[in-house]
C-alpha cells in the first residue's frame, strides 16, 4: 500500500507544470554558505549579493560562514544539502576547481554535484618584487631568475593557494626555478617582501595597494588579461613578456547539482541581473574586485571543467598533486 501512494505522490509530483515549481519559489530563507573565515573579500561580496537578492525574491538571503579544511568543509555542505535552492555557495577557484587536484579525496565533484548560477569577480594578483632586487620589469625578473636559478625565493598563503600556483605557473611559462616559502597567509609573506627576507610574490589587491604606492614594493606586473583600474599604469605580465600568462581567482554562486531546472534558472536570472546593476558592480569594484558578466548555465559548467584541467596541470607540475 505504501508502495502505491509513492508512485502515486512521483505521479502527482510530475504533472505538476514545472513553471509553477520557480513560481513558489522561494517560500522561505535563503543561505548563501561562504567556505571562508568572516572578513574576507569571498564573504563582503557574497553579502553585496545577498541583499540585492532578498529584495527581488522577497525573503530574507542569509550568509553563513563554514570555514575549514581549504574550503571543503563549506563546499561539501552545499553539495550533499538538499537540492531545492534554499542552500547556496559563494565559491572560489579553489573549491570549485584547484581543490579537486590538491586533494587525494576531495568529497564532492564540484563539475557533478555543484551546479553554477552566476559569476561574481575576479580577484586579480600583482607580481611585486622587493625594490633592492635589480630588475625593474618583468623581462628583467625572468633574465635575472634564468641567470640565478633556484636563488629568486616567493611567498605565498599555502601549498595550493592561488599565490603558489600563479607563480608556478609563471615558473613553468617562463623556464624559470623559483623556491616556493610558504606561510599561514598573504599578509606574512607580503610582510617578508618588504623586509627582503624573499624576493617576490604574486599578491592579492587589497593587502599590497599601500606598499605599492608607498614605494616598500616594485610591481611588475598584473595577472589579468585587462590592466586594472586601480593601477592603470601596471602592465599585464602577458604583455610585459610572458605571451598567454593569465590568472585570476574567480567568485561564482552555486548550488547542488540536481535543483530543479526552473529553480535554477529562476536563481540564474535574478543573480544576473543583481550583477548587472551599476551599485552592485561599484561595490564590487571598491573591493579590488573586478565585476564579471554571467554566461549561460551551461557554458559555466564547461568553464568550472576547464579550469580543473588547466589547474591541475598548474598543480602538478608543482609536485602538490594529492598532497593534501
Amino acid at each position: 500500500m505504501q508502495m502505491v501512494w509513492r508512485l502515486a505522490a512521483a505521479v502527482a509530483f510530475a504533472a505538476v507544470p514545472q513553471p509553477s515549481i520557480a513560481q513558489e519559489y522561494p517560500s522561505r530563507p535563503i543561505t548563501i554558505v561562504v567556505p571562508f573565515v568572516a572578513g574576507g573579500s569571498t564573504e563582503i561580496s557574497a553579502r553585496i549579493v545577498a541583499q540585492h537578492l532578498e529584495t527581488r525574491l522577497g525573503k530574507p538571503v542569509i550568509v553563513e560562514n563554514r570555514p575549514g579544511a581549504g574550503t571543503v568543509i563549506g563546499s561539501n555542505h552545499v553539495a550533499k544539502s538538499a537540492p531545492d535552492g534554499y542552500t547556496l555557495l559563494q565559491a572560489t577557484s579553489t573549491p570549485m576547481a584547484i581543490n579537486v587536484s590538491v586533494h587525494k579525496a576531495l568529497p564532492y565533484d564540484p563539475a557533478t554535484e555543484l551546479v553554477p548560477l552566476a559569476m561574481v569577480a575576479q580577484s586579480p594578483f600583482i607580481l611585486i618584487v622587493n625594490p633592492d632586487l635589480p630588475v625593474k620589469s618583468v623581462r628583467e625578473l625572468v633574465a635575472y631568475a634564468k641567470a640565478n636559478p633556484g636563488k629568486l625565493s616567493y611567498g605565498s598563503g599555502g601549498p595550493g593557494a592561488p599565490h603558489h600556483l600563479y607563480a608556478e605557473l609563471f615558473a613553468s611559462m617562463t623556464g624559470t626555478k623559483l623556491t616556493h616559502v610558504p606561510y599561514k597567509g598573504s599578509l606574512p609573506a607580503l610582510n617578508d617582501v618588504v623586509g627582503g627576507h624573499i624576493q617576490m610574490m604574486f599578491c592579492d589587491v587589497p593587502p599590497s595597494a599601500g606598499m605599492i604606492q608607498s614605494g616598500k614594493v616594485r610591481a611588475l606586473g598584473v595577472s589579468p588579461k585587462q590592466r586594472l583600474q586601480a593601477f592603470p599604469d601596471i602592465p599585464t605580465v602577458d604583455e610585459a613578456g610572458v605571451p598567454g600568462y593569465e590568472a585570476v581567482a574567480w567568485f561564482m554562486v552555486a548550488a547542488p547539482a540536481k535543483t530543479p531546472a526552473p529553480i535554477v534558472q529562476r536563481l540564474h536570472t535574478e543573480l544576473k541581473a543583481v550583477l548587472a546593476m551599476p551599485e552592485v558592480k561599484a561595490q564590487i569594484t571598491k573591493l579590488s574586485l573586478v565585476p564579471m558578466d554571467t554566461p549561460s548555465v551551461a557554458d559555466m559548467q564547461s568553464f568550472v571543467k576547464s579550469e580543473i584541467v588547466r589547474w591541475g596541470k598548474v598543480v602538478e607540475a608543482a609536485g602538490i598533486k594529492g598532497s593534501q
